[in-house]
């Protein structure tokens, strides 16, 4: 240790460390200059392979065209000199890249032409002006092989290249069919532009330089790439030299970042070390300094990662931002667009989160929306992008898709993610979503169009029931525009007031009485006429105005029961339904306090009707306002019974005078033995723990007296009456114009 104490002391361990820096980066600039270098050779071969690739291909064509014309000429084609004339023309037209074709007699002297022009002084040549050419075109015209001269010094012009083709073979020769190619034209011909100005291209005839292009360029000698080609007759190589800016193109640069990198970490090690020492000098007091310096700026470094992650991140739930997903759905749409592909967007709603919220408080939302992320995120690939748009609503976009069922998958994927309770702050909650769905090109042609048509498609599938999915359709935007036009509306209607009550009546089983009705609130529409509650309830519900027309439904009931004092309806009790968000209110209890004082009427004459699910959200909260209600002296009832969360539980601790059994369980009470087993156990349930029950949807006499044979107390129902108006039903009372079939007997 103290060995290690006095080297790391020492002044010169800096600078052995910026060496050991240094070294490390001259070896890694080698090894990668190495690598480049082998890669720019292989492009190099590349380049010559392709090249002698293509000139193989184009002789082998341009061999082709004369031997098919050498063959017309055996077969007497041109009887004429103007008919060979013509078509030596069109020969020429089509392929571009002769100087000129010429017919050579069996003399080897050159006697027709095309083009004449400057190719004139050629006519009456001799093309075996040396022994060498003598015996290849006499072997030629003896075997009927075409011939190559190779490259030569041509008489009408600079260097270039003859095919001779025979016409015929042996004793049936009559001369050939010659292409006159000069190089000049050859290469403009086969090679581009790119080749032409970025290489040196050499011609070898065995190992000897023949011909050359770009020789005056600026050529690096470093590299050099040679490839044989495969010309019948001739022991040619193709050789290809590249121009220094084509080889600075081909360098990477990584062999310099990666010198420079390594030598800024050497020089920074290098101070770090000689800041170590002086640091390790310093008193015990500054060394405390430097700590909380160090501290501040990790902070400093921590809260500017922070920001950066903001700005594409939900710092909730670590999904991708809305933000972010707008970005990237426009990036994919482009794609999408070019490469003709569809594209899915999925708007997700968590259904009852924001009864849970408010309910259960904003702590307990925070951690399911957490926990609902992290199952999502698991759909996450690199054609799935998950996102939180914010409130309870999550967006997935499908980036790649071939057709609609892989749509349909996905959607059983997102469902499954809520297959199985969410658990957050100790209580688990069965959490279901509801989804919109938008397909690009389909359903809009950029990222808004697209978002909003989904989101439409969204509050479809909520009108049908939630828990389900909705594919946007075209009149979607018409029925969006009417429900958010009939929104507006809503926000006016209790000003101007337009809401009313109509009410049905409950058959009491043992007097055969009228006792008590039901409120039920319409609209009356200044257009669209009289709407029942399904029709704007949940736009109620989604806006918040709910507690304020909940608030005008007590308020008008406690004001008929005012009216109808002194009168045949005197003794009836009003029902009237209360929603999750008025038990949330806080001051629900001193409003139906308030109301029944304002108008004088006695609190047992107000029943508060509320559906199982409300029972059981936030226990606590809600046992404490049933009770005082209670202690009001309402009387209370759970609507819809059997149909959501039925527990023995909260029928003990909540005080509860009345039980009503949805109708979905009397409609086929007398036809199936399941429905009457149920309604029978809820009958002996309720009377055990002294509720009344109230059987709903009664429409048929044998369902009547099905009940009443099994002790139901009271029924409602289309049977006894319809909801109707307070003028209509208060003549029916006093006319005893209701249902009268019911007979009572002394048993009961």
């Amino acid at each position: 240790m103290p060995f290690v104490t006095r080297v790391l002391k020492s002044p010169f361990f800096a600078a052995v460390v910026f060496l050991v820096f240094f070294a490390l980066a001259w070896a890694l600039r080698s090894g990668l200059i190495q690598k480049d270098t082998a890669q720019i050779q292989a492009n190099l071969t590349d380049e010559v392979h392709a090249l002698a690739n293509n000139l193989e291909r184009e002789f082998a064509v341009q061999a082709g065209a004369l031997g098919r014309m050498a063959e017309r000429m055996k077969n007497g084609a041109y009887p004429s000199k103007q008919i060979w004339q013509s078509d030596a023309s069109t020969y020429l037209n089509d392929f571009g890249i002769y100087q000129a074709i010429e017919w050579i007699d069996r003399e080897f002297i050159i006697r027709w032409l095309e083009p004449a022009g400057e190719n004139q002084a050629v006519l009456g040549y001799n093309v075996a002006f040396n022994e060498q050419r003598r015996q290849a075109l006499e072997h030629s015209a003896a075997t009927g092989k075409p011939d190559i001269s190779g490259i030569i010094d041509l008489r009408q012009g600079p260097k270039g290249i003859v095919t001779y083709h025979p016409v015929g073979q042996g004793s049936d020769n009559n001369g050939f069919i010659a292409g006159v190619f000069k190089m000049q034209v050859l290469a403009k011909q086969l090679l581009t532009t790119r080749i032409i100005d970025q290489f040196q291209v050499e011609i070898l005839q065995g190992s000897d330089p023949s011909y050359a292009l770009n020789t005056s360029g600026d050529i690096n000698t470093a590299f050099r790439a040679t490839m044989p080609v495969n010309i019948p007759l001739l022991d040619w190589r193709l050789a290809l030299s590249p121009t220094n800016d084509w080889v600075a193109n081909q360098r990477s640069q990584w062999p310099r970042i990666t010198f420079i990198s390594v030598i800024v970490m050497g020089v920074l090690a290098s101070l770090t070390i000689l800041l170590g020492q002086v640091t390790f000098k310093r008193t015990h007091s500054l060394l405390r300094t430097r700590l909380e310096l160090e501290r501040q700026v990790d902070e400093r470094v921590a809260v500017q990662v922070d920001l950066e992650r903001l700005e594409s991140t939900d710092t909730l739930t670590g999904l991708a931002n809305r933000r972010f997903f707008m970005e990237d759905l426009s990036h994919t749409l482009n794609i999408a667009d070019r490469q003709l592909r569809q594209v899915a967007l999925v708007m997700i709603d968590l259904d009852r989160f924001q009864v849970l919220n408010d309910t259960l408080g904003h702590q307990f939302g925070d951690e399911l929306l957490i926990k609902v992320s992290e199952r999502l995120n698991d759909l996450s690939s690199e054609t799935v992008l998950v996102a939180y748009s914010g409130g309870d609503e999550f967006m997935i976009c499908q980036q790649q898709m071939d057709d609609i069922d892989d749509v349909i998958h996905l959607l059983g994927e997102i469902k499954q993610c809520f297959a199985e309770p969410f658990e957050a702050q100790g209580q688990v909650h069965q959490i279901t979503a509801t989804m919109g769905v938008a397909v690009y090109p389909q359903s809009g042609h950029d990222a808004d169009t697209l978002m909003r048509n989904a989101d439409i498609a969204l509050y479809r599938a909520k009108d049908q029931g939630r828990n389900t999915y909705q594919f946007y359709t075209e009149g979607m935007q018409e029925k969006e525009m009417m429900r958010l036009e009939l929104d507006k509306d809503l926000s006016e209607a209790l000003a101007n007031d337009e809401f009313v009550l109509h009410y049905q009546p409950q058959l009491d089983l043992d007097t055969g009485e009228i006792n008590n009705v039901e409120a039920l609130i319409r609209w009356q529409h200044p257009t669209r006429g009289l709407l029942s509650p399904v029709e704007f309830i949940p736009l109620a519900e989604e806006s918040g105005r709910i507690t304020e027309i909940g608030r005008w439904v007590v308020l008008a009931a406690c004001r008929q029961l005012a009216r109808w004092k002194g009168t045949a309806c005197e003794h009836l009790r009003i029902a009237v339904n209360l929603s999750g968000r008025e038990l949330e209110d806080a001051t629900l209890v001193d409003h139906v306090r308030d109301t029944l004082a304002a108008e004088n009427i006695a609190p047992h004459m107000l029943e508060l009707e509320l559906t199982e699910e409300i029972f059981i959200q936030n226990i606590a909260q809600n046992r404490s306002q049933l009770t005082q209600l209670h202690q009001l002296g309402t009387r209370l009832a759970i609507d819809d019974f059997g149909v959501g969360y039925s527990s023995l539980g909260y029928l003990r601790d909540f005080p509860v005078d009345l039980l009503k059994i949805d109708r979905s369980f009397i409609t086929n009470v007398t036809e199936r033995h399941d429905d009457a087993v149920i309604t029978r156990a809820v009958i002996n349930l309720a009377h055990n723990l002294g509720i009344q029950v109230v059987a709903e949807g009664v429409e048929t006499e044998d369902q009547l007296h099905f009940l009443q044979a099994h002790r139901c107390n009271l029924v409602q129902g289309y049977l006894i009456s319809r909801p109707v108006p307070g003028p209509v039903l208060e003549r029916a009372i006093r006319e005893d114009s209701l249902f009268t079939g019911l007979q009572v007997t002394s048993e009961l």
